[in-house]
């Protein structure tokens, strides 16, 4: 008997009435150490949160060329598509230009929450 390690796919689905993030923007001092390192260190966190949902690290640097941050709003757009969450892309625009490290925040937060856990399973060999 050996044991493997799987994790469950998450659903893509979008529900017809949309979704609402499980955390405000401002939301972000909920979790005090997440909160300490996107403000004083928002570029590194950003790249890691980037990481994480499975886009290139680099990513969020070009954000550090405009002063609107294509990349934060191209995530957060993406991240409200993956899990069907309402919103719109002025919305999107205006939080991540004026909101940059909470929006990383609730970006890396919603990802949390919405990850499924990973399973263990018995795979047994035949033969």
């Amino acid at each position: 008997m050996s044991w493997s390690v799987s994790t469950q796919p998450l659903s893509h689905d979008v529900s017809s009435d949309g979704a609402e993030w499980s955390t405000g923007i401002c939301d972000c001092c909920q979790d005090m150490k997440q909160c300490c390192f996107a403000f004083w260190c928002c570029p590194c966190f950003a790249c890691k949160t980037t990481r994480e949902f499975g886009q290139c690290l680099c990513l969020p640097l070009l954000d550090i060329c405009s002063c609107a941050h294509p990349a934060t709003m191209s995530v957060r757009l993406a991240i409200r598509q993956r899990y069907g969450i309402r919103g719109s892309l002025c919305c999107d625009c205006v939080h991540s230009t004026f909101c940059t490290a909470c929006v990383w925040c609730q970006i890396s937060t919603e990802m949390k929450k919405r990850t499924l856990p990973t399973v263990f399973s018995d795979v047994f060999s035949l033969g």
